[in-house]
């Protein structure tokens, strides 16, 4: 008797890193649970919308809607995104399936070899933007579009900055340890509060099938980057406010633009419990 193996359809975005990091899901699923795995590839508004200025723009949703509303039109089963960049709120008929395990959660600051001191620095992020005006308080910034190696390449060959900030997740996933006439610095997480779900990979299904999925998400990320959002939708934050969340064992790190960096400890108990003890400690239960 021969055993059919079943199909699942993963959407994802075009760009290399996305790819690659719909591959990585469509392995596991594969190796895990034996499924014949296709990857539907979408161009979504914020692809297509290169000129915008994410950060005026709002970002919410520019680079999720496509992906999401093929898993509601039953195109595909899952969509897989960068945990980061994905709103706490969920379209309705929608829900986290879970996370893969998570890679190296830091920023890394890339700068130009023959730069000291940078003056311009290309991020569209509040977050990054305000944890590093205190170390380069008189730096101009600019926004850079494109994929990462676009990105590296426009600061290292055509000069349009002399920095920028980049994910290490990314650059570990596409396997760029480093680049011609850039230097790289790792960026301590306690002074650099990573944004909520940064390094890791969400999985998003359909109400109601998320037993389906399950025994390929990892519970540790799970269970971190889930407080994670929970603790930044409380505290009011989102894409485009700069706020960084991040767990770190029974300690979470926050960040916020007003008041700067938080280490709070927290005790093992339910999310609930967990995201009213942190408000607790920042004064604002």
């Amino acid at each position: 008797m021969t055993t059919v193996s079943q199909s699942i359809v993963l959407a994802t975005r075009k760009s290399p890193l996305a790819l690659r990091q719909a591959e990585l899901a469509a392995r596991i699923m594969t190796d895990r649970l034996g499924f014949e795995v296709e990857l539907a590839t979408m161009v979504t508004t914020g692809d297509k919308q290169a000129a915008w200025s994410l950060q005026q723009s709002g970002g919410k949703g520019l680079f999720t809607k496509e992906l999401e509303t093929a898993v509601l039109n039953k195109r595909a089963d899952l969509a897989v995104h960068s945990a980061k960049d994905l709103p706490t709120e969920m379209p309705e008929g929608l829900v986290l399936a879970g996370f893969l395990p998570r890679e190296d959660p830091r920023d890394v600051l890339v700068v130009r070899e023959e730069v000291e001191e940078p003056k311009v620095i290309a991020t569209g992020s509040p977050r990054r933007r305000a944890q590093l005006r205190e170390r380069f308080p008189n730096v101009e910034w600019v926004e850079l579009r494109g994929n990462v190696e676009t990105r590296l390449l426009k600061i290292a060959e055509l000069g349009e900055a002399d920095a920028t900030i980049l994910a290490a997740a990314g650059l570990n996933r596409l396997g760029i340890g480093s680049f011609p006439g850039l230097r790289f610095e790792f960026l301590s997480i306690d002074q650099y509060v990573p944004a909520a779900g940064q390094a890791a990979i969400a999985l998003q299904c359909r109400e109601g099938e998320i037993e389906r999925f399950s025994s390929v998400c990892d519970a540790v990320t799970g269970d971190s980057v889930t407080i994670e959002r929970a603790v930044l939708e409380a505290l009011g934050g989102g894409c485009q406010v700069a706020m960084g969340v991040h767990r770190r064992d029974n300690e979470i790190l926050v960040f916020q633009e007003e008041t700067g960096c938080h280490s709070l400890e927290i005790a093992d108990c339910s999310q609930v419990e967990v995201v009213q003890q942190v408000l607790a400690q920042l004064g604002k239960a």
